[in-house]
């Protein structure tokens, strides 16, 4: 095993105390190694802190379309730290593991559609589109926006863009699974 370019800061930081306080209490008392990571930058762990806290805790879109979301972001971009992170949640809010695994196929023409709605069918397309193509079909857009309505529509493709500066920042920095995925 190579050494670790650049290391994760210590389970143990105690300052900025601000900063590191906020960010336990939104992992219930722990870091992940994406926290240890971002916590070399104080302005981009502050900023990374409230803008994913947000996208995590505060949306009004489906918490399942934000977590399918997110697994296929992670696995088109080939980010396994994110979906490692994102597949229990995406569980939790209804998903299934069938779904889990079928994920793992999205841009491929034996990808499960029938395992999924119409509406999640659109957001694996739109994830799959604005993470590889960035432009988005019209038509999906706009099928998107009659059956999610503005908002949130805006949050799905806010998601989509949020988790593809993730797992870029994750794939650039190596930044692995932990043992143990928090609960």
């Amino acid at each position: 095993m190579s050494e670790r370019l650049i290391p994760y800061q210590p389970m143990d930081l105690a300052e900025p105390a601000d900063l590191v306080a906020a960010i336990r209490k939104r992992r219930g008392g722990q870091f992940i190694n994406l926290d240890r990571m971002l916590l070399h930058s104080t302005p981009i762990a502050k900023g990374w802190n409230h803008f994913i806290g947000e996208i995590r805790n505060n949306l009004s879109l489906d918490p399942k379309l934000r977590e399918l979301a997110m697994c296929g972001v992670a696995v088109l971009n080939g980010a396994e730290y994110e979906f490692f992170h994102h597949a229990p949640p995406f569980i939790k809010a209804g998903g299934t593991e069938e779904q889990v695994q079928a994920i793992r196929l999205i841009g491929q023409a034996n990808f499960p559609q029938t395992l999924f709605s119409a509406l999640e069918n659109d957001a694996v397309d739109l994830t799959f589109q604005m993470t590889r193509n960035i432009k988005v079909d019209s038509g999906l857009m706009k099928r998107l926006q009659v059956a999610l309505g503005n908002t949130d529509a805006v949050e799905l493709v806010t998601v989509i863009a949020a988790y593809n500066m993730v797992s870029r920042f994750l794939i650039a920095l190596d930044v692995n699974p932990e043992e143990h995925p928090p609960e």
